[in-house]
């Protein structure tokens, strides 16, 4: 059968090569506070855009290791 429709396909999910899930194998992120600076380390399910400062109360922004 030359081509595959629907759900039986030919090969794998179609996630591609070397598919290992959310988060696996990727440098640790932070939260940090556009107002006042605080960092926290990011949680799992949690965006960062979602949480509140402790200190202030702003919304909290995604910092990634290889931002500055």
């Amino acid at each position: 059968m030359p081509f595959a429709f629907g759900r039986g396909g030919r090969r794998g999910g179609g996630r591609g090569r070397g598919f290992r899930g959310f988060g696996a194998g990727m440098p640790p992120t932070t939260c940090i506070c556009p107002s006042c600076g605080i960092k926290i380390p990011h949680q799992p399910a949690v965006p960062c855009f979602k949480m509140k400062c402790p200190c202030c109360g702003s919304f909290m922004t995604r910092k990634f290791p290889d931002e500055k």
